[in-house]
């Protein structure tokens, strides 16, 4: 069973990374093809009523009874953590490459 935070980090590392679908399969024992559909779906190719039909009945049960705007705020809460552990992956990577330190270190003057 994969969790919701694994899942978020493959796709994290399939848009910080120049790996392949097929490479991060591979190393995560996981069909490519589901990998692709996970990072499509994030990018907002795929619609939610797909993603709902696959979740078990008990946890798409738990998500109806929230009110709608809590489930919003939860979804948009989820992206914006996901996109900033994209993006301090990609100032990770630019760090690497470029061999200079791109963080403000505070304190310093």
């Amino acid at each position: 069973m994969i969790t919701e935070s694994l899942k978020e980090s493959i796709i994290a590392e399939k848009l910080t990374t120049k790996i392949s679908y097929r490479a991060l399969g591979s190393k995560y024992k996981l069909k490519f093809q589901t990998i692709h559909q996970w990072v499509q779906g994030y990018q907002g190719k795929m619609r939610n009523r797909k993603s709902e039909k696959k979740m078990q009945p008990a946890a798409v049960e738990s998500l109806n009874q929230l009110p709608t705007d809590v489930k919003k705020l939860q979804e948009e809460l989820r992206k914006a953590r996901l996109l900033n552990e994209i993006l301090n992956e990609v100032i990770n990577v630019a760090e690497e490459e470029l061999k200079i330190p791109i963080r403000k270190k505070f304190g310093s003057k």
